[in-house]
């Protein structure tokens, strides 16, 4: 163990000069991101301040965020989020019966996935729609399938910040449809039949959505054809 660095249970803890040296800054620039509140405060004993792995985190994501061009001014906004947003127990709950799994994430790992649109404030926007949490040195995302189809928009060409908004619509919808089962399923059944009956509701939603989306393309084609009839009738006339 390095001078400077203790075992506080299963988590490491430093002194200033140990995280600065980790986190591959100054001092100096460690006690500016404090006093900027861009990390939050060390845990005190007595009169040394001491700093863990959430820490040393925080800071390397700081650093490639203004890396990659990013102000302190949004940085400082992303940092707020984190610090009044949710860890993974809050974004887990009590573990209730889920069909998603949840992704671990390092910063690095995440910014890999979204070049070029992870930032501060797409991040936060991430927290406050509940897709993603801390744990640590990591970042969780509550759903690995909701994970890589945001990654897949992203890589299509499609702003990751329009990718944000279309999914805190699709959520009112979603709970608008789940609050629909769930008062059909209670009406007729306990409510232990939830669990049990929530693949039937997912089906309906996944079969209306495909029949909703080949009724759009179908639409688009007769009008693309429309137009172009119209278009070859005027060019004969």
């Amino acid at each position: 163990m390095a001078e400077g660095e203790k075992a506080s249970g299963e988590r490491r803890e430093y002194r200033m000069d140990e995280l600065a040296r980790l986190a591959g800054i100054s001092v100096r620039t460690l006690r500016f991101y404090r006093e900027r509140k861009l990390i939050p405060p060390p845990r005190r004993e007595g009169r040394i301040a001491w700093y863990d792995d959430r820490h040393l985190a925080r800071l390397r994501t700081i650093t490639a965020l203004l890396e990659r061009g990013h102000t302190l001014n949004g940085i400082a906004e992303l940092a707020e989020a984190f610090d009044h947003g949710r860890d993974v127990g809050e974004l887990l709950g009590m573990e209730p019966p889920t069909d998603e799994t949840p992704v671990r994430l390092t910063p690095e790992e995440l910014a890999e996935r979204f070049a070029g649109e992870d930032t501060p404030e797409n991040l936060a926007a991430a927290m406050d729609l509940g897709y993603l949490g801390t744990d640590g040195q990591q970042i969780v995302h509550i759903s690995r399938r909701l994970l890589d189809v945001s990654t897949a928009l992203v890589r299509e060409g499609i702003p990751l910040a329009e990718v944000l908004r279309a999914g805190k619509e699709v959520r009112t919808h979603a709970d608008a449809l789940a609050d629909l089962f769930a008062d059909l399923i209670l009406r007729h059944a306990p409510e232990e039949a939830l669990h049990r009956l929530r693949p039937l509701a997912r089906s309906v939603v996944d079969a209306e959505l495909s029949l909703a989306m080949d009724r759009l393309l179908r639409k688009k084609h007769e009008t693309a054809d429309e137009r172009d009839g119209k278009a070859a009738g005027a060019d004969e006339a």
